[in-house]
C-alpha cells in the first residue's frame, strides 16, 4: 500500500511516499480502508515534534512510528477474531492519537476501539475532520456551568481546527457566538454562525470591557 511516513522529526521536506506493507490484524484490531483523511495542528506539532515534552511519549531522537495522520473516514476490510462490534464494510471514522498515528496511507490497522460507525448523513470527507478537533470543541465547552440559550460564548481562534466546530456546537446550544479570529477569516467564522467576529490584529479581547459566560481560548492566533 501507498503511505505517507518519515524516519525524523523535521518539517514537510522530510515526509515521503512509499510503498509499504498492509498492516497484519491482531485479534482485537480492525483494518479499515481510508476513504478520507484531515489535516489539524496536532499532524504539524507530531510531524516537528514539538513541543519537546511531547517526545517522552513519540520518541525522543527518531519518531517511534514511521507513520503520520490523526483523523480518518474508511470502510472496514477486515476484522480480528475478538471483534464483535465492528464487521467487514462498515463504515467507520476515528481518531489514531492513541493508535500509532498513520491515518496519510490507504489502510490503517488499530484497535477496534479507535474506531466508532460513520453517520450515514456524513461523506466520508467530512466525517474525517470530526474525531479529534470536534472532541475537543465539545470537552472544551462541557467543562463547568452548562451552556444555557441566551448564555454568551466567546471562541478565541474561532477558523482554526477546533474552533468552527466550537461555534456550531455553542450556536445548537442557543448561546450568543463570538469568534475571534483574522479578518481574512471573519467571512468564514460568520459561515459557520458566529453572531459576531473580532479581528484580533485589530481588537484586544481582553481589554473590551466585553464579560462572557463562557471564554473557550483555543488558539491566540488564527
Amino acid at each position: 500500500m501507498k503511505a505517507i511516513v518519515r524516519a525524523r522529526y523535521g518539517s514537510p521536506d522530510v515526509l515521503a511516499l512509499e510503498d509499504v506493507d498492509i498492516p497484519q490484524v491482531g485479534d482485537d484490531d480492525v483494518l479499515v480502508r481510508v476513504r478520507a483523511a484531515s489535516l489539524n495542528a496536532g499532524d504539524l506539532d507530531y510531524m516537528y515534534g514539538r513541543p519537546p515534552m511531547a517526545r517522552l511519549a513519540t520518541g525522543l531522537r527518531t519518531p517511534k512510528n514511521r507513520g503520520l495522520g490523526l483523523d480518518l473516514a474508511g470502510e472496514v476490510e477486515a476484522v480480528g477474531n475478538d471483534v464483535a462490534r465492528l464487521k467487514v464494510g462498515d463504515e467507520v471514522f476515528g481518531d489514531m492519537t492513541l493508535f500509532g498515528y498513520g491515518a496519510f496511507a490507504e489502510y490503517v490497522c488499530a484497535s477496534h476501539k479507535a474506531f466508532a460507525m460513520k453517520p450515514a448523513s456524513m461523506t466520508f470527507e467530512q466525517a474525517a475532520t470530526v474525531p479529534q478537533s470536534a472532541i475537543l470543541a465539545l470537552q472544551g465547552l462541557s467543562r463547568g456551568t452548562p451552556i444555557q440559550p441566551g448564555h454568551t460564548v466567546l471562541i478565541n481562534g474561532a477558523s482554526g481546527s477546533v474552533g468552527p466546530f466550537a461555534v456550531q456546537i455553542a450556536k445548537a446550544l442557543g448561546a450568543e457566538v463570538t469568534g475571534v479570529c483574522s479578518a481574512a477569516k471573519m467571512a468564514f467564522v460568520l459561515g459557520f454562525g458566529a453572531d459576531h467576529v473580532m479581528d484580533y490584529a485589530k481588537e484586544d479581547v481582553t481589554r473590551t470591557g466585553q464579560r462572557y459566560d463562557r471564554i473557550l481560548d483555543v488558539s491566540a492566533q488564527a
